[in-house]
C-alpha cells in the first residue's frame, strides 16, 4: 500500500466518523441523565436539510451549522416535553421523533435533490497542508476538530465539573438529586438540549463535510450507530472515539477494497454496505452476553421522574 493511499484512506475515515462521534458524544450525554432518546436519526435528518438549506441560500457554512444546530434543539424539545413533561414512554417517543424526522426533511427537501453546495473548506491554510504527511494533521474543516474538542470537553465535564457531577448523580438516583434540592426534569431538559444539538451539527456535516448536495434518507442510519455505539463505549468518551473511528474504517472499507484490486474486491458491494450495521449487531450481541456489560449503564436510564407526593 502506497502512502498516498494510506493517507487518503485516513483523511476519509476521519471524514465519516465525524457525524457519527458527534451525535453520539451528545446521546452520551442525554443518557447520563437518564434519558434514552433513539430520535438521533431523526434529529440528524432535520439538522442535514436545515444545514443544507442554509447553505443554499446564503453560501453561509458557519451559520448553516449553527441553524442546524438550533433545529436539532428544537426538535430535542419535542421529545423532552413528551418524555420529561407528559411521562410519555422514552422509546416510543424516540422512535415516533425519528420517523418525523425522516418525514419531515424529505418534505422540506422535496425539489432540491441533487442540487449543490459547496463544501466546508479546510480550518487551516492550505499551504499546512501541502504535504501529505501535513494533510493528515491540517488538511480538515472545522467540524472535525470540533469533533476531537468535544470528546474533551465531555469527558472534563461528566468527570470534572460540578454540574457533570449533578448531571450523573440525576442519571444514577434521580429520587436522591431530587430530595436535595435539584431540579431533575430541570438538568434532563438541558442534557436533552444537547444532545439535539449535536444532532443537529452531526446532520450538517453530510451536506457539508461529505456529500455537497441533499438526497433524502442522507445519514444512511448513522444516527442508529451512534446510539449504539454510546453502549459499546459503555458510556465512555474516549473509547466512544476510539469506536467511531472503528466503524467509519468498516464504513469506508468499500471504497478502498475496489480501489485496490485484491482479493477483498471480489466482496460483493451490497456486503460491504452492510457491514457498519453488521457490526452494529455483532457488538451489541457481544456487550448483551457479557456478565458485567450494563454496570456502566446509567441506573435510572429509560425511567420516567416519578417524585415521591
Amino acid at each position: 500500500m502506497s502512502t498516498d493511499l494510506l493517507i487518503a484512506i485516513i483523511v476519509t475515515v476521519v471524514g465519516a466518523s465525524t457525524p457519527i462521534l458527534i451525535a453520539a458524544l451528545g446521546e452520551l450525554v442525554v443518557e447520563k441523565s437518564g434519558v434514552l432518546n433513539l430520535g438521533v436519526e431523526g434529529m440528524m435528518l432535520i439538522g442535514a436539510i436545515t444545514a443544507f438549506l442554509v447553505t443554499f441560500f446564503t453560501g453561509n457554512h458557519y451559520l448553516a451549522i449553527l441553524v442546524a444546530a438550533a433545529a436539532g434543539v428544537a426538535s430535542s424539545l419535542i421529545f423532552g416535553f413528551l418524555t420529561l413533561s407528559l411521562s410519555a414512554n422514552q422509546t416510543a417517543t424516540g422512535l415516533a421523533l425519528t420517523i418525523f424526522g425522516t418525514g419531515f426533511s424529505a418534505l422540506a427537501g422535496q425539489g432540491y435533490s441533487a442540487r449543490p453546495v459547496t463544501l466546508l473548506g479546510p480550518l487551516f491554510p492550505a499551504e499546512l497542508a501541502s504535504h501529505p504527511i501535513w494533510r493528515v494533521l491540517f488538511g480538515y474543516s472545522a467540524l472535525v476538530y470540533f469533533a476531537f474538542a468535544l470528546v474533551i470537553g465531555v469527558w472534563w465535564f461528566l468527570k470534572r465539573s460540578r454540574a457533570g457531577l449533578i448531571l450523573r448523580a440525576v442519571g444514577e438516583n434521580d429520587l436522591s438529586a431530587h430530595s436535595i434540592g435539584y431540579s431533575v426534569i430541570g438538568v434532563r431538559y438541558m442534557a436533552v438540549m444537547f444532545g439535539g444539538a449535536m444532532a443537529g451539527i452531526a446532520g450538517a456535516c453530510f451536506p457539508l463535510l461529505l456529500t455537497p448536495q441533499w438526497a433524502e434518507r442522507m445519514t444512511g442510519g448513522r444516527g442508529w450507530i451512534a446510539v449504539a455505539l454510546v453502549v459499546f463505549a459503555s458510556w465512555k468518551p474516549f473509547r466512544l472515539l476510539a469506536g467511531a473511528y472503528l466503524f467509519g474504517l468498516v464504513m469506508t472499507m468499500e471504497l478502498y477494497a475496489k480501489a485496490s484490486g485484491g482479493p477483498l474486491s471480489a466482496i460483493p458491494a451490497e456486503l460491504w454496505a452492510a457491514m457498519p450495521y453488521l457490526a452494529t449487531v455483532v457488538v451489541l450481541v457481544l456487550i448483551s452476553i457479557r456478565r458485567d456489560a450494563s454496570t456502566n449503564a446509567p441506573a435510572c436510564l429509560g425511567k420516567p421522574f416519578l417524585p415521591a407526593n
